[in-house]
């Protein structure tokens, strides 16, 4: 009898997200196992109680993911487990907190294929406002797109906090080979007038980016919204919006939101979640490695 495949499912919180249990059952995986409220500290003994409790041939139906609600946290644990694996008693492990990765790889591989279709353009060079990017999905899409070649600028309404993160993503994300800004909210009026792309990734239900600075914006391309909870985050981009124009813009940009991104948020993950059970060897998934799969999407499905 063949055994069942295992995702160990850890977070930081006190609920494990249903939604990424279903996605890891649909995926695939036989059961979804939730350890709640677990700390740094407490990862190499779970990494280990799992990889020593099967044999190394049995271990590939073994998977590890990570969730929580702190992308450095989550990626801190990313690196401790894969730190606890004692060869060849190794299993693949997956972190996506909050779904920030996968969701900021869908949001910034739509609009690299929005700049493609309609700019003739690519993300190298291009200016972009993450708002309300202090968040996990700011981040993780600031880092991104700095990684692509763009330059970044993470906005916020309190500007030390921005900074504190910008630092973050280009030190401990980038590895001191990206340059991500910072700014304040007061200032997006003035910082819109430069800007290529924006990102809307606050809270939900706030409007971030109006209809009267989209018309003020005379360099802006592709707004993309994550916010499918009205009212937009961007001021005429609404859920289901795929590339298609904003009016009002003097620019011509198009928008991009919730849904659409949404859509390569969920192929994104359902194939890391599938990696993890077809690879061969242990694989260690982050944003970088959710980026990649969600451009391969958009690329076969354009």
């Amino acid at each position: 009898m063949e055994k069942p495949y295992i995702l160990h499912m850890l977070t930081t919180a006190k609920n494990l997200s249903p939604f990424d249990v279903n996605m890891a059952l649909d995926a695939g995986w036989t059961s979804a196992i939730p350890y709640i409220n677990v700390e740094l500290g407490e990862i190499q003994g779970l990494v280990q109680d799992a990889i020593f409790s099967r044999s190394a041939k049995s271990l590939k139906r073994t998977g590890i993911f990570i969730g929580g609600r702190d992308t450095k946290e989550a990626m801190d644990m990313l690196k401790a487990a894969q730190q606890a694996m004692v060869p060849p008693f190794e299993v693949s492990v997956f972190a996506d907190p909050s779904g920030a990765f996968t969701t900021a790889a869908g949001m910034v591989a739509a609009v690299e294929r929005e700049l493609m279709a309609k700019f003739n353009t690519t993300l190298e060079g291009k200016v972009i406002l993450a708002l309300g990017g202090t968040g996990p999905v700011g981040q993780a899409a600031a880092v991104i797109a700095a990684q692509a070649g763009a330059k970044v600028r993470i906005i916020g309404r309190q500007l030390d906090k921005a900074q504190r993160i910008a630092d973050m993503c280009s030190h401990e994300f980038g590895g001191g080979n990206i340059v991500v800004t910072a700014g304040a909210d007061a200032d997006k009026a003035e910082f819109i007038k430069t800007a290529d792309v924006v990102f809307a990734t606050g809270a939900a239900g706030i409007e971030l980016l109006s209809a009267e600075l989209i018309a003020s914006a005379p360099q802006l391309k592709v707004a993309a919204d994550v916010n499918a909870v009205p009212p937009a985050g961007i001021a005429g981009v609404d859920a289901f919006a795929n590339g298609t124009a904003i009016i009002g813009s003097a620019s011509g940009a198009v928008g991009i939101g919730a849904l659409a991104i949404g859509n390569v948020k969920y192929q994104a993950q359902n194939r890391l979640l599938k990696k993890m059970i077809e690879n061969d060897k242990p694989v260690y998934l982050h944003f970088e490695h959710a980026f990649a799969v969600a451009r391969d999407y958009i690329r076969t499905n354009s």
